[in-house]
């Protein structure tokens, strides 16, 4: 099977999360990272899980102290299965099919309809990676080699690049125009600049390549 690749919108949509353990823990914090609205179902979950459901003070977070129900998926975006018993998680796999809900039971292919890939985040930036489910671990370490690689100046040149978006298209209406102005910003110092923490400097090298002049003084960027 080959997958299409996507990024989900999960911004107040219902994920349901199935276990207590700690997978369940670091799903659940990547849910809650993507803006999704969360509910944990299983008899118990780890200290880290109760304290994230304490701290949960705009409903954002709560947990079903039980097994899991039918009828738990209603009006959920998607489903995550990190623990069950195999008539339980077909149970789940049923609904979710009814339901057209996406589906993810960890370690168990068949009762997929996506898989969740290893993702490096940045600020904005966010790469993912995935085996088609083959060998996980690769993913993991591939994901581990560009951690090393790509640092938080990254998120900081996309928070200035939101910043110049709208006044470059207004002074360069022309879209090849600015997709090549964009390409020699990347392909210059900027980042190394950043990196540096030299930010007046990296606010310079973008107001030259996209020629955002006049320049707007420092205390404004």
């Amino acid at each position: 099977m080959t997958y299409y690749p996507v990024y989900l919108d999960l911004r107040d949509r219902l994920s349901v999360v199935v276990g207590g353990t700690a997978l369940a823990e670091e799903k659940v914090r990547g849910l809650l990272d993507a803006g999704a609205r969360v509910m944990v179902i299983t008899p118990a979950v780890t200290a880290g899980l109760a304290e994230l459901v304490a701290r949960a003070a705009n409903g954002e977070l709560v947990h079903r102290a039980r097994a899991f129900q039918a009828g738990d998926l209603a009006g959920a975006a998607l489903v995550i299965v990190t623990e069950g018993r195999p008539e339980v998680r077909d149970a789940i796999l049923a609904e979710a099919r009814e339901g057209s809900v996406l589906i993810n039971t960890v370690d168990d292919l068949p009762r997929c309809n996506w898989i969740a890939p290893s993702i490096l985040r940045r600020g904005h930036l966010t790469i993912a990676i995935s085996t088609a489910g083959k060998a996980p671990v690769l993913a993991v370490r591939l994901r581990q080699q560009l951690e090393r690689q790509i640092g938080e100046e990254h998120a900081r040149f996309l928070e200035m690049a939101a910043e110049v978006r709208a006044p470059l298209a207004a002074r360069h209406p022309d879209f090849e125009g600015r997709r090549e102005r964009w390409y020699r910003l990347v392909d210059s110092d900027v980042l190394e600049l950043l990196r540096r923490g030299e930010e007046e400097a990296a606010w310079g090298r973008f107001t030259e390549i996209l020629d955002l002049a006049p320049p707007l003084p420092v205390e404004q960027w």
